[in-house]
């Protein structure tokens, strides 16, 4: 029987961050050959040339294709999806896979959904079923209806994506493959992460035996407008704490450059401020900062699932992960200064919560791998709403 050959796309940073030990495995199968195609921000420098991890960890990429267009409005967003439609379908075509796999909620793997599924590829997707707040959502439910196979990370997940009309032989629960990545990340830290810290990024140096926070806020597409003026309320609750902050840059959605602008902004006049900006982390280098951190603070998806196998003290501020499952050590706040302060504060007190197994316990990658190999292709879906079709409907019934 041929090897079955399974075209990986990874969009941004998270996108690598979590798939990682499923390509290990997926690398290590001699029953499948993988082929990575890597877009969206993991070609560009302002968020780390991501792509460049990627080939140091002995991945061989297959295509790299760039589709984002400058502006972070929503006008820009719709037209990178445009060209990622158009320049994924002739990557598709030119690697003619069994099935192309897909993380998460972003429109670069909305876009890339769309060009496997018109060329009758079979669609596998990892992380459907979620609730959050913002555009993402229906990204992902509209995700979860073009793909053939779902690997969601909760069972509440699961049984939203079964309810939505997805059978259930189709949906396989194994956990989010970030168990894997913490749980290797935690034993394997770095021993230079000090100096590491010191020689990227812009700040002042951040001194890692003592107290310190690691934020980062992403702009809500559905909120664009207003992306600067939360962040603004950010930085000064970050800033009256007087804590040490390493700070995170955004991605590129809608409304990035209003957050970025904040930060230059908070940077040039707050030259006291114990903030330390940087692109991007590699997953080994991020998952122990934030195991080690006193408290997260941001709308990063990875405070609340990352976070949750650490047990790290969270402050969720903003609506961009409204509905999301979350575990205890999650405090939601509005983008509101003082409301952040004062939970910020709260979270310093309390301290490590238990660590938690919402989002699975670590063998995702293989059980997940186990699964792949026994799927087969098809193009032609079916509504499954009750899962008992009726076979007794006459079809010329007009």
């Amino acid at each position: 029987m041929a090897n079955k050959r399974i075209a990986v796309v990874l969009v941004d940073r998270a996108n690598y961050g979590r798939l990682r030990p499923v390509m290990e495995a997926m690398r290590d199968e001699p029953n499948i050959d993988m082929q990575l195609v890597v877009t969206g921000t993991m070609l560009l420098d302002r968020f780390g040339t991501a792509v460049n991890v990627v080939e140091q960890d002995g991945f061989v990429v297959d295509e790299k294709i760039y589709i984002e267009l400058e502006g972070s409005v929503p006008a820009t967003m719709v037209k990178s999806m445009g060209l990622a439609i158009i320049e994924l379908g002739n990557t598709f075509a030119r690697l003619n896979p069994d099935f192309v796999l897909l993380i998460g909620d972003r429109y670069e793997a909305f876009s890339a959904a769309i060009a496997a599924v018109y060329q009758n590829i079979c669609l596998i997707h990892i992380q459907g079923g979620e609730v959050t707040g913002s555009i993402d959502e229906s990204a992902r439910h509209a995700i979860t209806k073009l793909a053939h196979y779902h690997f969601p990370a909760t069972q509440r997940a699961a049984d939203f994506i079964v309810a939505m009309g997805e059978p259930h032989e189709k949906v396989f629960m194994c956990g989010c493959p970030s168990a894997d990545v913490v749980a290797r990340a935690v034993v394997h830290e770095p021993t230079d992460t000090a100096e590491y810290l010191d020689r990227l990024g812009v700040g002042p140096h951040i001194n890692l035996s003592e107290r310190f926070i690691v934020a980062l806020f992403h702009p809500v597409t559905t909120e664009y407008q207003s992306a600067e003026t939360q962040m603004d309320e950010l930085l000064k609750a970050l800033h009256r704490s007087g804590e040490q902050v390493i700070l995170i840059w955004p991605n590129i959605d809608a409304g990035s450059d209003g957050v970025s602008q904040a930060i230059r902004r908070f940077r040039e006049f707050n030259r006291d401020a114990k903030l330390h900006a940087y692109k991007n982390f590699e997953p080994e280098r991020y998952i122990p900062l934030l195991n080690r951190a006193a408290c997260l603070v941001g709308n990063s998806s990875s405070f609340i699932r990352d976070a949750s196998f650490l047990g790290t003290p969270v402050v969720l501020v903003g609506s961009r992960q409204d509905g999301r499952e979350r575990c205890k050590a999650v405090m939601r706040v509005d983008a509101e200064c003082e409301q952040i302060l004062d939970a910020l504060i709260q979270q310093l007190q309390h301290g490590p919560y238990a660590p938690s197994t919402l989002y699975g316990t670590p063998g995702v990658a293989a059980r997940l791998t186990k699964e792949l190999l026994g799927l087969a292709e098809f193009s032609q879906k079916r509504l499954a709403y009750g899962q008992n079709p009726r076979s007794d409907v006459d079809e010329d019934i007009t």
